[in-house]
């Protein structure tokens, strides 16, 4: 049996371990959070080093992109050289190709059009979903600076990220990533004062794509029907989302036992298939192996099921 084991800095409240196959192969799949601590994670990828088949890293990335630029996250770029044996990987490569066909396939349902309002939380962290949902023609507000950094400031093209990325990227870059993402308990915690600060930016959109701790971080205590596209979605994360009143949840990542776990986790399941090192793998391995396993976005009609639920409850 593959094992593969995504190291993550996110909240240890989040742990699962599923077994699935995959392309004849049998594999246990486990998430293991460190809340937030750096030191703890670099030691468990130690530990783990040479005794599983691929590791990812959750809760932080290696890279971040904007356009042709690519920048290294310093604590990133820690984790992923803790390992010395065992490939390592933080999901960029799986989300430029895996999301990029979601976009595609929503587009071909007619859930994404040219001028669809679409929320991207985080464009830097998910530029091949940005520029597949620029390509078809979608009206795009980019959160970096306001979901990272907290500053009220939306980006409307990918060139103006481009250009702002070049200037700021080379400090944040260096900052602990606990500054710009969520980790550990920040992950569950939301303020009524979060909830306010940018929901006209929720409330205009008709999407709501990215990161879901990113979407989290700031949602609105009502939604007015967005349909949201994230992964590493829990039952309580859709609970949520239909309590607010999201329209449709899309994950792009597939469920196992009622969990959809990060692009990291899949990334490191498709080097343990490959039997491949992240930068021996190519985009057309990856490609390969999405056609092989048929994977599509799964399609989630929160308010039906809203309604369902009202009817079936009995009456007082």
């Amino acid at each position: 049996m593959k094992k593969v084991v995504s190291v993550s800095l996110g909240s240890s409240k989040r742990n699962h371990t599923v077994q699935v196959e995959l392309l004849g192969e049998n594999f246990s799949i486990s998430r293991i959070g460190t809340d937030g601590d750096i030191n703890k994670a670099i030691k468990m990828i130690q530990q783990l080093d040479g005794n599983v088949d691929a590791i990812g890293l959750g809760g932080i990335d290696v890279y971040l992109y904007a356009c042709h630029n690519r920048y290294v996250i310093k604590d990133g770029m820690r984790m992923l050289k803790a390992a010395k044996v065992t490939p390592v990987v933080d999901g960029s490569g799986l989300k430029n190709t895996l999301e990029r066909q979601a976009v595609a396939y929503l587009a071909e349902q007619g859930l994404l059009t040219r001028g669809s309002k679409v929320l991207m939380v985080s464009a830097m962290d998910r530029f091949g979903m940005a520029e597949a949902m620029d390509n078809i023609g979608c009206q795009l507000i980019l959160g970096d600076a306001m979901f990272a950094l907290g500053i009220p400031f939306p980006i409307y093209s990918l060139e103006k990220l481009q250009r702002i990325a070049s200037k700021i990227m080379p400090i944040i870059s260096r900052l602990p990533f606990t500054m710009i993402y969520p980790t550990g308990s920040k992950q569950d915690k939301q303020s009524r004062l979060r909830a306010t600060k940018f929901a006209s930016y929720y409330h205009h959109a008709e999407v709501i794509a990215g990161d879901y701790h990113f979407i989290h971080k700031y949602l609105p205590e009502k939604l007015n029907g967005q349909m949201i596209i994230t992964n590493t979605i829990t039952a309580a994360d859709v609970e949520l989302l239909m309590e607010r009143g999201a329209a449709m949840l899309v994950t792009t990542t597939p469920e196992f036992q009622g969990r959809t776990f990060g692009t990291n986790v899949m990334e490191a399941v498709f080097l343990a298939l490959l039997g491949k090192r992240w930068d021996e793998a190519t985009p057309e391995d990856y490609a390969a192996l999405l056609q092989q396993l048929n994977w599509q976005p799964k399609i989630i009609k929160l308010k039906k099921e809203i309604n369902a639920q009202v009817q079936e409850s009995p009456a007082p």
